[in-house]
């Protein structure tokens, strides 16, 4: 360690709350090295929202059965006390790069990715075409995004076939009063309340044993109530690559055979809303018509086959879906960050292991980044957790040389936010917000479905940014 900061403990700031920013956090903490005291080691994990979670709170399904378990892990995590959370705080705006290197001997930017990846297709901008992404945070309750969303089609297409076009589809075709028991603001279950679909289509550009979502989040497609799922025997095609796959992959052979079952078992229950699965099937324009000029009348495709390798070409043959609104769930890209490199066409921070490198390729010294803005927006939590391995080994490797913070006492920084007029919230903030979130649960009880059986919530998000740092930063006592 420099001679500068080696009476003292190692200052590291992490930007981002999410599962990135928590995994590197309580990886540096547990480190080998901290461990056996050869150095001690303070962290502030900084987030622009006023509760921490990231993407796990921001953009997942309310419904998804593994959200609590990310959550209580996440939680463990910060509720030690060895890592101070600081919410509320906007990178770029709130402060810098200059005043974090001032306060910090090494920074680690852990942003993550909340942009949809663009669609370059004719009509890709007409109204009633959405981003995945931006849907997915409406319907978490984002506190930036508008309360209102504008579900007024009968027919609507969802492109990707990933875990997120999934939770898309899933959220448009489940009726609403089966999300009471999930932790959805009112605003949202008031409009999917009003929605009108009957069917959701989800298209992909390869076959079945393509597929990029996984085998947990296709099963629970069968689990929503008066909800019927369409497959489409002539979508079934498989090549040398797929026979390998299914062979030799447990996965994908899981899918595979699910999907099987369903077509063999016939899923036509007469349901009122159908959740229709297409392969093979290449966006090439979305339409409107004379009726409907500037919004989306429909969508055409071209029908794709395998080639072997488990890649497709088109076939020249297209075909036409009468829809009202598409959602494109095709990926998420990261944002440029202040002060930064950025790769645009790839979403991430130019970076070599985790070490963030400037415009000549060179390591910024005490710079670092983890998590999707470092790797782009693929892999589950597991490669997440990899993936900061990574970067806090070569945030080890380099502590001898780290450039030493001029002022690197805690209460800094603090002072300087208050100075600025910042509004952060902090865990003991959080855990009031949570409190409070649970108490509406509790306080909440609704008639749902036909035997009008009363519903008990966990909790109710709140959405208002300004009301999340009110209960979080309300006096005590």
């Amino acid at each position: 360690m420099t001679n500068a900061s080696a009476a003292r403990p190692l200052r590291v700031a992490i930007i981002g709350a999410g599962p990135a920013g928590v995994y590197a956090a309580d990886i540096l903490t547990k480190s080998n090295e901290v461990k056996d005291g050869d150095f001690e080691v303070s962290i502030d994990l900084f987030d622009q929202y006023p509760a921490p979670y990231g993407l796990i709170r921001y953009g997942v399904a309310p419904d998804h059965p593994r959200i609590k378990g990310i959550v209580n892990a996440l939680h463990k995590v910060l509720d030690r006390g060895d890592i101070r959370f600081i919410g509320n705080v906007t990178y770029g705006r709130d402060v810098t790069l200059s005043d974090f290197r001032h306060f910090y001997d090494a920074v680690i930017f852990a942003t993550g990715a909340i942009k949809d990846a663009e669609l370059e297709i004719p009509g890709a901008d007409l109204e009633g075409s959405f981003g995945g992404a931006d849907f997915v945070s409406w319907y978490d309750g984002h506190p930036d995004v508008p309360r209102d969303w504008p579900l007024d089609a009968k027919e609507v297409a969802v492109l990707g076939n990933g875990n997120v076009a999934l939770d898309v589809a899933r959220m448009l075709s489940k009726h609403a009063d089966d999300l009471l028991v999930t932790e959805i603001p009112d605003n949202v279950y008031q409009v999917l309340k009003r929605s009108p679909v009957t069917d959701v289509h989800v298209f992909g550009r390869r076959g079945p044993a393509q597929v990029k979502f996984t085998p947990l989040e296709l099963r629970e497609l069968s689990h929503s109530r008066d909800v019927d799922i369409v497959l489409y025997p002539e979508d079934f095609e498989f090549d040398e690559a797929s026979d390998e796959a299914i062979r030799t992959n447990n996965q994908v052979k899981t899918m595979v055979n699910t999907l099987a079952n369903w077509i063999a078992e016939d899923q036509d229950t007469g349901a009122s809303r159908r959740l229709h699965l297409h392969f093979l099937h290449s966006p090439v324009e979305i339409y409107d018509s004379p009726g409907t000029p500037g919004h989306v009348a429909g969508i055409r495709f071209e029908r794709m086959e395998l080639d072997g390798t488990g890649n497709v070409h088109g076939t020249g043959e297209f075909e036409d879906y009468p829809v009202q609104a598409v959602y494109r769930a095709i990926g998420y890209h990261g944002s440029e960050l202040a002060e930064l490199e950025y790769d645009a066409r790839r979403g991430v921070i130019p970076n070599d292991g985790g070490r963030v490198l400037d415009e000549e390729g060179t390591a910024v010294p005490g710079v670092y980044t983890t998590g999707w803005i470092k790797r782009g927006p693929v892999g589950l939590i597991g490669h997440t957790k990899g993936d900061a391995l990574e970067t806090i080994g070569c945030l080890l490797e380099d502590r001898d040389s780290l450039p030493p913070a001029e002022n690197p006492d805690e209460h800094a920084i603090m002072k300087l936010l208050e100075e600025r007029g910042v509004e952060f919230t902090t865990w003991a903030g959080w855990n009031e917000l949570d409190a409070h979130e649970k108490s509406l649960g509790e306080k909440f009880t609704a008639e749902s479905g036909e035997k009008g059986t009363a519903v008990q919530r966990e909790r109710v998000k709140v959405v208002p940014r300004e009301d999340m740092v009110r209960i979080s930063r309300k006096p005590k006592g």
